[in-house]
């Protein structure tokens, strides 16, 4: 973003402290008969000193582990909760959808549910009827549209509800895991969506767990780790860091397990990368390349217990650390149902842009969200490209054209 621009959210140490009761009245009378009794608490800080600013226009991701404050942050942000101390501006209208189901009656029709949803956003009744057939399209429940809240999926729930925050028409939009329930053309619909916003000048704010979304749409991440802000910055970077984190976490956990834990789940001591080799168009081994051949990585791998939708990455940086590219199997729109035992996988670059030099390539596996980091092998692989022009400049040969 630009220098200058404006601010549309802006927050100042904040500070939220939680006080839960150690015992718990579940009855009236129980309440009643222990009303004068001290009551004993245990703090919970879920935010220590939280400063950043999100700029208008801006989509801003932010990532972390359960329990990180991610949640509790946007909550204050929407004036849900009230912060322990610290200030929060925001420059807008706001429109939040925070959690499944807040602001709609199960009891209730969609139809109905639309209605008081909207007033809940802001909206008067007249703006409503003006919205409801574009809200009932988006969300593709036309036939539904009658039905009780109560009798619809979690998807479907996701899918009324964004509707009907998007068509609030707010300044500032507020995403909080919006694309972890529904199918996978729902959740392009709403990707496509959040650009819409960000042409138009306004503000996303989306807190998920589903780092390649961060990292593909996102201006920029902020990474939250116990309540405190460890990084904001470019969302590649924010997001690698989030990964090596979680890597870090699991590595201490098989570290700390005293027994083998559940048999039936996949940690990463029953998975590997196990090498790469660099292959020529004739399946032939090579470590050098000239610039336009096909290079294809071939990545091993083997995992003890199956692994369903795993998601295979690669980063492509220059000696000197300039990340040239960074796709994954997800991303690419290749997936893959489930992988066991002993196999492989090639990632090809076909007819390599690059220039004369040696290039790192990190690769990865992930679970389908890619929060599950169950191998991750930094620039431990060197290919090099050696290139017939001598009087080439930069690192990718573009195909390019001289015209007067």
């Amino acid at each position: 973003m630009p220098e200058g621009t404006e601010l549309a959210i802006k927050v100042e140490n904040l500070t939220k402290v939680f006080r839960i009761p150690h015992e718990k009245h579940t009855t009236l009378k129980a309440a009643v008969l222990n009303v004068a009794r001290k009551r004993s608490y245990t703090e919970f800080q879920a935010l220590d000193e939280i400063t950043f600013e999100v700029k208008k226009g801006e989509f801003f991701g932010i990532i972390g582990r359960n329990g990180c404050g991610k949640s509790t942050l946007l909550k204050i942000i929407a004036g849900i909760y009230v912060p322990t101390s610290g200030k929060v501006k925001i420059d807008g209208r706001i429109s939040p959808f925070l959690e499944l189901g807040v602001g709609f009656n199960p009891e209730l029709t969609a139809r109905e549910n639309i209605f008081l949803g909207g007033s809940i956003h802001g909206l008067s009744r007249k703006s409503i009827e003006e919205k409801f057939d574009k809200i009932v399209e988006f969300s593709e429940l036309q036939e539904f549209i009658d039905m009780k809240l109560k009798n619809y999926s979690s998807g479907m729930q996701v899918r009324l509800a964004f509707a009907l925050a998007i068509h609030a028409h707010a300044e500032v939009l507020l995403m909080d895991e919006v694309l972890a329930v529904g199918d996978s053309n729902f959740q392009n619909k709403c990707l496509e969506e959040f650009n819409n916003y960000r042409e138009q000048g306004k503000t996303v704010v989306l807190v998920t767990h589903d780092i390649g979304v961060v990292q593909r749409y996102c201006d920029r991440a902020m990474l939250l780790r116990n309540g405190k802000i460890v990084n904001i910055g470019k969302p590649e970077d924010v997001g690698n860091q989030y990964m090596l984190q979680n890597m870090s976490d699991e590595e201490q956990r098989i570290l700390d397990e005293q027994t083998e834990g559940d048999e039936e789940g996949v940690s990463r001591k029953d998975v590997a990368i196990t090498g790469v080799d660099f292959l020529d168009d004739k399946g032939q081994v090579r470590g050098v390349f000239s610039t336009g051949d096909d290079v294809t990585a071939r990545i091993h791998y083997f995992t003890k217990k199956p692994i369903e939708k795993p998601v295979f990455g690669v980063a492509i940086h220059t000696q000197d650390g300039i990340n040239i590219a960074g796709p994954n199997t997800r991303t690419s729109d290749f997936t893959i149902p489930e992988i066991s035992g002993e196999g492989y996988i090639d990632f090809i670059i076909k007819k390599a842009p690059l220039f004369t030099g040696a290039f790192n390539l990190t690769v990865a596996l992930f679970d389908w969200n890619l929060s599950i980091p169950y191998s991750y092998q930094e620039k431990r692989y060197i290919f090099r490209i050696k290139s017939a022009d001598t009087n080439q400049y930069g690192v990718v040969k573009l195909e390019t054209a001289w015209k007067v």
